[in-house]
């Protein structure tokens, strides 16, 4: 009675949901004894038919005629200027992005990619940069950006949340680094932006400084004179060739 009960709903459903429903009941069915081995197997192969034949109907609805997905094609974007972008890369990955030995494992490209990714985290907690605008950043093209987020995941070092939206377009992946190793060299990299350890960061045009810069000056200029009054001064006693002159022309 079940079983004939199953397989008129089956061929009677219309829509996908309404074949999960039935699959979810024609096991629940065999669990409970309802169904032996036999037709829950054949319920199964009339589900999958029936499952194909609802899908081989499904017409996409607002795709123009000759394109697989609703969404435009995505434009391959190249650097305009790939010299620029070769310097860029060179010095976002000579920047120390990661500590040498994580660093070892990766090549210059996608050093300045973990750049990029490192410095937003830094700033906002989470990288949820889209890959287009992280490889433009780096120099580098879209497939290089994701193998270097991806290689970076398989080795443990960060982790990536997709956010995916039926019949829409994804929201950009959130990255977030989980390295103990590589927080503590970002976190030293912050601290040795900001002034370092133990060092007093004096400005050139400090109040301070110049005052005492003057006064030093000024009392060097006051001694200068008295230092001078030996050729000079009133007080010192002429010499005797300066005094015979002095008879000779009276």
């Amino acid at each position: 009675m079940f079983h004939a009960t199953m397989a008129a709903a089956i061929d009677g459903a219309r829509t996908l949901a309404q074949m999960d429903e039935l699959s979810r009941q024609v096991w629940q069915g065999h669990g409970g004894g309802a169904l032996d081995d036999v037709q829950a197997q054949a319920l199964a192969e009339r589900l999958h038919a029936r499952r194909s034949a609802i899908r081989e109907g499904i017409v996409p609805v607002g795709i123009p005629a000759g394109r697989v997905s609703l969404f435009s094609p995505r434009r391959n974007v190249t650097s305009p200027d790939k010299a620029m972008s070769r310097d860029r890369r060179r010095l976002l990955a000579s920047s120390g992005p990661m500590p040498p030995a994580l660093a070892s494992h990766f090549t210059t490209g996608q050093l300045a990619v973990l750049r990029i990714v490192a410095d937003e985290i830094a700033t906002k907690g989470v990288c949820g940069l889209c890959i287009d605008a992280i490889a433009a950043r780096a120099g580098v093209c879209r497939r290089l950006a994701q193998g270097a987020i991806r290689l970076a995941e398989g080795d443990g070092l960060l982790t990536i949340e997709e956010r995916r939206h039926q019949g829409r377009k994804n929201s950009p992946n959130l990255i977030r680094i989980i390295s103990r190793e590589w927080q503590a060299w970002m976190r030293r990299g912050g601290r040795a932006k900001a002034g370092g350890r133990g060092c007093k960061e004096v400005h050139p045009t400090d109040t301070p400084v110049l005052n005492s810069g003057k006064t030093e000056a000024s009392g060097r200029l006051r001694e200068l004179p008295t230092r001078q009054g030996r050729s000079h001064g009133s007080g010192s006693r002429p010499s005797s060739r300066v005094a015979g002159r002095a008879k000779a022309m009276r």
